[in-house]
This record gives structure tokens, C-alpha cells and sequence, in this order.
């Protein structure tokens, strides 16, 4: 076979206009951190430290005052027991709107990672002000989300811990078969949530993205996310795994040996421990604790880029795939190059209801090195996008389609080219006119049925 069997796509900034391969969807996910850091890398660690510090003074300082007024009641007063209960009642309150913060700060750097890669796919390196116009419409949509995974968090937490309670209920009753029924339903309960819970986060993975791509409502994004991963589960699923794998052995290379080095170094400080001076000692406890745990938050901080970094790839990489949104995304470009306004050009990640994924099941994906050998256009499980009519039955693997040589008769060749998937209609060739051969009557030629290429052989001429 001779010519050129496969042309990439043109490549605007750092994602790609076609289909991802695995590896792809993996060393893309930390390039954003070189594309634009001032903007995604610099916001995520400053908001974490804000966020740490900002939580850490509320809980310390609430903890701090209701120990304070303990103190000053005797253990024996009859106000001793209603004083704790408040004290352990405010500080989970405290606990828990410090989760509810956190949850908030998630999603805004959801939100923020997602918007950066939107702006990326078009070759744009956006400011943070414009970032956050793409955040702001869905930002409680965002937190709704987090919120819905939080409870089911706590619904699992508070099964297990019902069950537990039943269990020292029981074993206080002296009930040996209680106590055994209890043991077997908690193993049953670890071992039926992990694997849900897996399925669900990774089902679920592409909310966020289809939330600030597509200004989605919470239910659609849902849906969406729903459709989008069958049939691409566990790539999803693997790229997402390596991520997490990846930066959690990153915190332990970096916390583990800093926490030996202050470790040892807090007796060079203050080698007479407590009876040192109050400021080496505290100068100490700094070094030993405060600095490990500053580097772990710039981690956390680039593990959640990474993260949400991932699963918007996976979100287009899906769209690829069933929408054809790569070709949407060129002829966006080109149409933008060649100077469109910004209202003529719309918005290119807009869903399109005639290709949008359905309840149907997905097209039959194809392995990543059949693709790159045969084409990404030309692979089963591929969308077309509309005027994009598939490659002729005659044309073979190194031709092109804008210089076709027509094959007459019966020497065309067979088609190899599987039919469109079902989301995505090709364009039907127009019919070539008949032209009544010299002598016969005009109105004896029959129109002939419209032909799978549009190279069909001339009409029979004297």
C-alpha cells in the first residue's frame, strides 16, 4: 500500500481535534499546568492555603471558647453535662460548615479547570475574570452536585454505623447470633459500597464538564454524563485511577522524607526539649508539622487540576467520538481565521438534539492503533458531522477525497467503509440527470435509484 494512510487533524494549544488515545487523555490532563499556571495552577494552590487557613482559625478558635467555658464549671454542677453537649453540638456544626466550605471549593476549581480546558480547545488562553464568566451561571450547580455526593457519603456512613450500633446493642443483650448477623451485614455493606461507589463516581464523572460546556441543569448534566461514559467506562475509569495513583504516591514522596527532616531537625533547635525557649520550641513545632503539611496542600491543590483536568478530556474525547465534535471544533476555527464575529461563530460546544447521544445503545468503539491506521473519519463508532459525506466505495485506504479518480463499472472496488453510526446520518450524494441517448424518446428513460457514490458512469451516447 503506497501514499499517505492517515493526516492528523490540525492541533490548536493543547488539545488535540481528534479522537484521544489512552496515553493522550493521561499526558494531557497535567500539560493545562504548563498552559496557562498563573491562572489555574496559581488560583488552586492560593485558594487552598486560604481555604486551610480560613477553616483551621474557625475550628480552632470555637474549639478554644468552649473549652474556656468548660473550664470555669465544676465536673460535678448539674450545668457541667448540658454545657458539653453544646460544646461537642457547636463544634460538629463548625465541622460540618467547614465541609460545606470545602465542598464550595471544589467546585469552583471544578468549574475554573473545566472552563480553561473549554477555552483551550479553541486556542485560547483565557484571564481569570473570563474563566469565571463561564463558572458563574452553574456555580451552585456545581455545589449541588458535590452536595449530592456528600450525601451519599454520609448514607453510606450512616448505614454502617447503624448497624454497628445494633451490633453493641446486641452484644450488651448477649446474643451470639445477633452479634454474628451484625459482623456479616457490616462485611456485606463495605463489600456491596466500594464497588458502587466506584461505578457511581466514574458514571458520574463528567457532570462537572457538561455543566460548563454545555450550561447544562444539574439533571441534564446527569443525563449526559450517564450516556456519554457507555461504552467508554473504563477508559475513563483507568485514565482517572492513574491520576489519583499518580499524585497520592506524589504527597508521599514529598511528606514523608520532610517529615523525617523536621523530625530531626527539632533537636538541633531545641536540644533541651520543653525547658528550651518558648519561641525555639514553637519555632520547632513548625518546622515539624506546618511545613510537610504546606506541601501536601500545594499537592492536593495540583492533584484536583489534574483531576478535573482529566475528566474534561474525557468529557470531548466523548463527543469526539459520538457527536463529532472535532469537526464541529474545525470548522469553528477556520470559520473564526477567516474572520466571523463572535455571534455568527454561536458556540461550538452547544449540544445539536440530531447528534446528541440518546438512549440507544453506543456505537462499537475501535482500538486506538486501528484508528491511526485507518483514519480517525473512517472508523466504526466515529460521528460524522453534518455535510461531511462518508469516503466513496472506490477510493482506497491512501487516497483523498478532494482528488477522486472515478472507477467505472464493475472494477469498483468493494466498499471497506462499515456504515455511519446511528447518531450521526451521512449526507446522500445528489442523483446524476439521465440523458436520453441520440433517437430515443426523452421520456422513455427512467430515472434511476440514487447510488451509494456519487461516481457513477456516464449516461450511453452515440
Amino acid at each position: 500500500m503506497s501514499g499517505q494512510t492517515w493526516t492528523p487533524a490540525p492541533k490548536r494549544g493543547i488539545v488535540p481535534l481528534h479522537p484521544f488515545t489512552f496515553g493522550m487523555l493521561l499526558g494531557r490532563a497535567f500539560a493545562v499546568l504548563r498552559h496557562n499556571p498563573k491562572v489555574v495552577f496559581g488560583f488552586a494552590v492560593v485558594m487552598q492555603l486560604l481555604m486551610t487557613i480560613v477553616a483551621s482559625a474557625i475550628m480552632v478558635t470555637v474549639l478554644i471558647v468552649t473549652i474556656l467555658r468548660l473550664q470555669n464549671v465544676r465536673p460535678g454542677s448539674p450545668d457541667f453535662e448540658p454545657l458539653l453537649v453544646g460544646s461537642l453540638a457547636i463544634n460538629g456544626l463548625v465541622a460540618f460548615g467547614v465541609g460545606l466550605l470545602s465542598l464550595g471549593f471544589t467546585a469552583l476549581v471544578q468549574g475554573i479547570v473545566a472552563a480553561e480546558v473549554r477555552f483551550a480547545a479553541v486556542g485560547e488562553k483565557a484571564r481569570l475574570g473570563q474563566l469565571w464568566t463561564q463558572v458563574r451561571p452553574v456555580f451552585w450547580r456545581l455545589v449541588g452536585f458535590a452536595l449530592l455526593q456528600m450525601l451519599f457519603t454520609l448514607g453510606v456512613i450512616a448505614v454502617a454505623g447503624g448497624i454497628i450500633v445494633g451490633l453493641v446493642l446486641g452484644a450488651v443483650g448477649g446474643s451470639s447470633d445477633f452479634l454474628g448477623l451484625g459482623i456479616g451485614l457490616i462485611l456485606l455493606v463495605i463489600a456491596a459500597s466500594i464497588p458502587l461507589s466506584v461505578w457511581l463516581w466514574t458514571k458520574l464523572l463528567l457532570v462537572p464538564s457538561a455543566l460548563v460546556f454545555e450550561h447544562a441543569t444539574l439533571r441534564e448534566a446527569l443525563v449526559r454524563s450517564w450516556r456519554l461514559t457507555r461504552g467508554r467506562f473504563w477508559v475513563a475509569f483507568g485514565v482517572m485511577f492513574l491520576i489519583n495513583l499518580i499524585m497520592g504516591f506524589a504527597a508521599q514522596l514529598v511528606s514523608v522524607p520532610l517529615s523525617l527532616l523536621s523530625s530531626l531537625l527539632i533537636p538541633i533547635i531545641a536540644p533541651t526539649g520543653a525547658s528550651s525557649d518558648p519561641g525555639t520550641v514553637i519555632v520547632a513545632a513548625v518546622l515539624a508539622t506546618a511545613l510537610p503539611q504546606m506541601l501536601v496542600l500545594v499537592i492536593q491543590a495540583v492533584a484536583l487540576v489534574v483531576q478535573g483536568t482529566g475528566a474534561a478530556f474525557v468529557y470531548i474525547d466523548c463527543r469526539y467520538r459520538y457527536e463529532g465534535l472535532d469537526q464541529t471544533l474545525i470548522a469553528f476555527l477556520e470559520r473564526r481565521d477567516l474572520g466571523w464575529s463572535r455571534e455568527q461563530l454561536g458556540d461550538p460546544f452547544a449540544v445539536d438534539p440530531t447528534r446528541a447521544v440518546t438512549n440507544a445503545p453506543p456505537p462499537k468503539q475501535v482500538p486506538d492503533h486501528l484508528l491511526t491506521q485507518a483514519g480517525w473519519a473512517q472508523a466504526p463508532g466515529y460521528a460524522q458531522a453534518p455535510g461531511y459525506a462518508p469516503y466513496p466505495p472506490q477510493y482506497g485506504a491512501g487516497q483523498t477525497p478532494r482528488s477522486p479518480t472515478p472507477v467505472a463499472g464493475p472494477a469498483a472496488a468493494p466498499n471497506p467503509v462499515p456504515a455511519a453510526p446511528p447518531y450521526a446520518q451521512p449526507v446522500p450524494p445528489p442523483a446524476r440527470p439521465q440523458h436520453p441517448a441520440p433517437g430515443q424518446d426523452a421520456g422513455a428513460v427512467q430515472p434511476q435509484p440514487p447510488s451509494d457514490s456519487p461516481w457513477a458512469p456516464p449516461g450511453g451516447r452515440g
